[in-house]
C-alpha cells in the first residue's frame, strides 16, 4: 500500500494557508470597523468582504475535516489542549457571522451593538488562532499519545504575544485589502493604517523569530545548526516588507495586497519548517499521527474531486465581485 501521508501534508497545509489568506483580511477588516469615519465607511467596508466572507470559511472546514480524516491524533492531542481557544475562536466567528445578516437590518440607533459584535467577534477569532499557533509552537504535553497537561496550559504569554501578532497580522491584511477595493478619502486613510501596521507586524516578526529559538531547543538547532538556507525565509521577508512599504507610499492599489499575501507566505513557510517534520511537537511526527493509509486513499478521492471545484467557485465569486465598492451600492 502506499505512504499517502505526505500528500496529506500538502493538502491541508493548502487548505489552511488558503483559509488564513482569505478569511484573514476579512478578520481585519473586521478589527479595523471601529476606526471608520462614520456609518457610511462601515457600510463600504462591510461591502467589500460581505459577498465572500462565508465561502472563505469553505477552507476552514476542509482543512479542519481532512485534519481529523488523515491524522487524527492531532485531534486525540488538540481538542483537549486547546478547547477554551478553539471555543473562543468559534463563538468569534459566529458572532461576526450573525452581524453580517442583521446590522443591515438594524435600526440606526441600535446599528452599533452589530457593529461592536462584528469588531469583537473579528478581534477574538483572530487572536485565538494566533494563540492556538503559538501553542503549536511551545509544544504539548503528551503520554501515550494524549494529552496529560491543563486546560489552560494553552495561555502563556508567548501564546498572547503571537495571538496578537496575528491580529496586526490579519489587520494589514484587511487594510491592504481596502486599499484595493475602496477609493477616496477612505482609502488614503487606509493608506497611513497600513503603514503603522506593516511596521507593526515586523516588530512582531523579531520578537517571535528570537523567542521561538530560545523558547524551543529544536527550532534554535534548525536555523542555528547546518540548515544555512532557512535564512532566505528571512531576507526575503525583509526584502518584500520593504517593497510593500513602497507601494503603500507611491499609490499602488494591488500591489499592497498582493504583498501581504506573500508576507503571509513567508511567515506560514517558515512555521512548517522549523517545526518539520513534528505535527504534535514535541513528540509526533506527520507519520506517528497519521491514519491508516487504507482510510487516506478512501477520503483522498473524494477530497482531490471536492478541491477543483472549491477553487472554481471561489475564483468565480471573486471575479463577479471585482472592482471598487462604493457608498450606497448596497448589501450584496
Amino acid at each position: 500500500m502506499y505512504d499517502f501521508t505526505y500528500l496529506w501534508v500538502g493538502i491541508i497545509g493548502f487548505g489552511l494557508l488558503m483559509y488564513v489568506l482569505a478569511d484573514g483580511f476579512d478578520l481585519g477588516v473586521g478589527m479595523l470597523f471601529p476606526f471608520a469615519a462614520d456609518e457610511q465607511e462601515r457600510d463600504v467596508m462591510m461591502n467589500s468582504v460581505a459577498p465572500v466572507w462565508d465561502g472563505n470559511e469553505t477552507w476552514l472546514i476542509l482543512g479542519g475535516a481532512g485534519l481529523l480524516a488523515a491524522f487524527p491524533l492531532v485531534y486525540t492531542v488538540f481538542l483537549p489542549a486547546l478547547y477554551i481557544g478553539v471555543f473562543l475562536l468559534l463563538a468569534g466567528l459566529i458572532f461576526r457571522g450573525i452581524a453580517f445578516e442583521f446590522r443591515f437590518k438594524a435600526s440606526p440607533e441600535k446599528r452599533h451593538w452589530w457593529n461592536a459584535a462584528f469588531s469583537i467577534g473579528s478581534f477574538v477569532a483572530a487572536f485565538a488562532q494566533g494563540a492556538v499557533v503559538g501553542s503549536y509552537i511551545q509544544g504539548f504535553k503528551t503520554e501515550n499519545m494524549r494529552y496529560v497537561g491543563g486546560a489552560f496550559d494553552w495561555l502563556t504569554p508567548f501564546t498572547v504575544m503571537t495571538g496578537l501578532g496575528l491580529v496586526v497580522g490579519y489587520a494589514l491584511l484587511g487594510a491592504t485589502w481596502l486599499v484595493l477595493k475602496t477609493e477616496g478619502t477612505l482609502q488614503e486613510r487606509v493608506r497611513g493604517w497600513a503603514r503603522k501596521l506593516l511596521l507593526t507586524v515586523m516588530v512582531f516578526f523579531v520578537i517571535v523569530s528570537v523567542w521561538t529559538p530560545m523558547l524551543d531547543s529544536y527550532v534554535h538547532s534548525r536555523w542555528f545548526g547546518n540548515v544555512s538556507w532557512l535564512w532566505v525565509i528571512p531576507a526575503l521577508t525583509a526584502v518584500l516588507a520593504g517593497l510593500l512599504w513602497n507601494w503603500l507610499k507611491t499609490g499602488r492599489e494591488a500591489l499592497p495586497f498582493i504583498g501581504t499575501i506573500a508576507l503571509f507566505a513567508l511567515f506560514y513557510g517558515g512555521l512548517l519548517f522549523s517545526k518539520w517534520p513534528y505535527v504534535v511537537p514535541p513528540k509526533y511526527t506527520f507519520h506517528d499521527a497519521a491514519s491508516a493509509p487504507e482510510s487516506q486513499l478512501f477520503l483522498l478521492v473524494g477530497v482531490l474531486f471536492v478541491i477543483p471545484f472549491v477553487l472554481m467557485y471561489t475564483a468565480w465569486t471573486y471575479y463577479v465581485f471585482r472592482g471598487k465598492v462604493r457608498a450606497g451600492a448596497g448589501y450584496h
